[in-house]
């Protein structure tokens, strides 16, 4: 069964015209579950893309990157929300449709050169990834690549890290907002 048949469209969530692509459906599945981490896995197991740790974004990002970290046997980094870190952190603001927010790593996360797989469930403006990122490089590490399980191509959040020279992986797309 293809992981995306195992992700479900709640409409008009959370307002009217939007398609939330919801993975807990697939995380609920423990055959889905498993077959999409395998293949993350298999991605960068392949030589060439090794990676030293993997970075997960707050909060399905945690989800899928904690499980993608153990099962490369890297460690995993939280990227979190701001203020929910305890010590040093650094931040970074992004826009949203109305307003912005912003989101924090600790600032001795990673050992200076770290190479390092930005994880999340999905992408769809691209804005919190690119902030992860900027994150990712201000804290001393360089990302390898950006991994998520849904791509909203639509919403040109793929485009947008590429531009910045970001290679990005997706093990599916939904097409539409």
């Amino acid at each position: 069964m293809p992981i995306k048949s195992l992700i479900r469209t709640i409409p008009d969530h959370p307002r009217p015209g939007i398609q939330f692509r919801d993975i807990t459906t697939l995380l609920a599945d423990p055959a889905g579950f498993a077959r999409a981490i395998g293949q993350l896995e298999a991605r960068y197991r392949e030589a060439g893309r090794e990676v030293d740790l993997v970075a997960g974004i707050e909060a399905r990002g945690f989800i899928v990157g904690a499980a993608l970290a153990l099962a490369l046997g890297k460690g995993f980094v939280p990227i979190r929300k701001a203020a929910k870190l305890p010590g040093p952190t650094l931040g970074r603001d992004y826009a949203l449709e109305y307003g912005s927010d912003r989101v924090e790593i600790h600032a001795d996360a990673l050992a200076p050169g770290a190479r390092v797989l930005l994880v999340d469930d999905l992408v769809a403006t691209g804005g919190t990834a690119e902030a992860a990122c900027l994150l990712v490089a201000a804290a001393g590490g360089a990302v390898v690549e950006c991994a998520f399980i849904v791509d909203l191509p639509d919403l040109g959040g793929r485009r947008r890290l590429e531009a910045q020279g970001l290679p990005v992986f997706t093990l599916c797309a939904f097409e539409g907002a």
